[in-house]
């Protein structure tokens, strides 16, 4: 199977990091699971995904417990703790969630940081189908955040025995989609592991099973962008993005510079929604149980964004208790079929207050208008004037208007407009 048939629209699901941390509990995925199913799946919300330290017991924050024993099985691969996710006793892993979660026609995910265990290494374990073992296969290149993991020697044939068995493993728990971390670029490398994301695709590759493959963290590099399209479905471009205005003002770039890498089954990735109710466990991106930093308007002005450029879609909050606001950004049927069918975008004008998006489906035409100034304002006649239509549909007021009315935008607030003919 080629991995561009895999995701041949952007994902769309909910991550746990936001809201949980590392310490996300089975109870708490089965209810986003739930809801999910009732409310978001008729809309394209899909992918349920466990992110980082399944596998450690005591996390219980976004802080990393450094060099606490994980949960390994004898084949130096990391299995759930079962005190958070009881289902995986008996040895079963993510089968049993997995299960649930396909039962509730939805498609389940994990994240998993790159390399192999740390205490593997340290106790020299198994690798599954050689009689080398962990010692033999680990490269010191350790994340610059992460204790957990060492690297993986991908220029001796039991690097890619590990990532095959690791790869075998999830296939068998009904693994969707997987998100590597500490691969797409590192600050101490320099550059992403592109021995590793190679290894990680051919494993995939071998299980015959579509998985989305997702890449992180960013920056990811330009320079990358075909090798990207070749081996994964995802590519983080920026770091962790949290509430912050000035971290959504900086997406103005990294979008623009990534958007002829879009297409069918790649999708460059500006990560999670941090919208309604996040931090419940968590300490970074300001710290704290509360709700979005963000204002509606900033939140309609990052909903165009993502959905013109075709970013996945990951909420971030939590799902159980989501508010109607929040709920209609994620639920708007205009926005999700354009959202779904666009054959290219592109950014078409910026100033220092104005930035204006173009995209095509394969019969219609829409026009994204950002005010990124802090006063509300209309937009300019000269920029009417690039606008080939004079009338339009507000994708997001859900009405009908004509251009021979001001446009008016407000402070960090955006227009989403289906162009008449």
């Amino acid at each position: 199977m080629n991995h561009l048939d895999v995701a041949k629209t952007p994902p769309m699901g909910w991550n746990s990091w936001d809201c949980y941390g590392a310490s996300v509990r089975e109870d708490e995925v089965r209810a986003h699971a739930d809801y999910m199913a009732k409310n978001l799946k008729q809309y394209g919300w899909e992918y349920v995904v466990v992110d980082i330290q399944w596998s450690e017991p005591e996390a219980s924050s976004t802080w990393y417990n450094t060099f606490y024993p994980l949960e390994m099985d004898e084949y130096s691969r990391l299995i759930p703790a079962e005190n958070r996710f009881p289902s995986a006793k008996d040895g079963v892993g993510f089968k049993a969630l997995g299960d649930y979660i396909h039962s509730l026609g939805l498609k389940f995910g994990i994240h998993i940081m790159r390399g192999i265990p740390r205490q593997a290494v340290h106790q020299n374990t198994a690798i599954k189908g050689t009689g080398k073992k962990a010692r033999e296969i680990a490269l010191n290149n350790i994340s610059s955040w992460n204790s957990d993991m060492y690297g993986v020697n991908m220029d001796i044939p039991e690097g890619q025995l590990y990532y095959d068995s690791l790869i075998e493993l999830y296939a068998s728990w009904g693994v969707d989609f997987i998100k590597v971390d500490d691969i797409a670029y590192s600050i101490l490398y320099g550059d992403a592991h592109k021995k590793e994301i190679a290894g990680i695709r051919q494993a995939i590759d071998k299980v015959g099973r579509p998985i989305v493959l997702s890449l992180s963290p960013g920056p990811a590099q330009l320079k990358n962008g075909t090798f990207f399209q070749e081996n994964a479905n995802m590519w983080r471009l920026t770091d962790d993005f949290w509430d912050h205005w000035d971290a959504l003002v900086k997406m103005f770039d990294r979008t623009e510079e990534w958007a002829p890498f879009v297409r069918p089954g790649n999708w460059p990735d500006c990560d999670m929604l941090p919208l309604g109710h996040i931090g419940l466990r968590a300490h970074d991106g300001g710290g704290g149980d509360n709700w979005t930093r963000f204002t509606k308007d900033e939140q309609y002005l990052l909903m165009t964004l993502w959905t013109i450029f075709q970013s996945p879609l990951m909420y971030g909050g939590t799902l159980p208790d989501i508010d109607d606001f929040t709920l209609s950004l994620f639920t708007n049927e205009e926005v999700l079929d354009m959202y779904h069918n666009l054959v290219d975008r592109r950014q078409i004008y910026r100033d220092d207050n104005w930035i204006m998006w173009q995209a095509h489906s394969e019969t219609d035409t829409y026009v994204a208008v950002f005010n990124v100034s802090d006063d509300p304002d209309c937009l300019p006649k000269s920029l009417v004037n690039k606008i080939k239509a004079r009338q339009f549909r507000d994708l997001w007021a859900k009405e009908d208007s004509s251009f021979e009315t001001a446009l008016e935008v407000n402070s960090h607030g955006a227009r989403l407009l289906k162009l008449k003919k």
